[in-house]
């Protein structure tokens, strides 16, 4: 069985700090979150964002969303990282963090 393409995910929160993940499961992913980010706050959730994106990942990839949740968040970490995913800076305390694009 050949190998599959791998791509090198940044992780905001640890600069410098590189990983290669498969690239198929990754840009199926980006491809979802992309779909359900919104451009203007409020953004979304951690919860929300995995709820809206679920139905937009192939079932070939993520049978039934199965690491949906893993895949979403290193996803979403490597963009923020890279620029086109934002994290909401202002919140008022106690409430979850939230995301959106650029």
């Amino acid at each position: 069985m050949p190998k599959s393409e791998r791509i090198t995910v940044e992780n905001v929160n640890v600069p410098g700090y590189t990983h290669a993940v498969d690239a198929r499961m990754y840009h199926a992913m980006l491809q979802a979150l992309m779909q359900v980010l919104p451009t203007h706050s409020p953004g979304l959730t951690q919860a929300e964002m995995l709820a809206a994106l679920i139905p937009h990942l192939p079932e070939e990839l993520f049978p039934s969303g199965a690491k949906a949740g893993w895949w979403m968040k290193t996803v979403q970490l490597d963009q923020e990282a890279k620029g086109t995913v934002v994290r909401e800076k202002i919140k008022p305390k106690g409430t979850p963090t939230r995301w959106r694009r650029a």
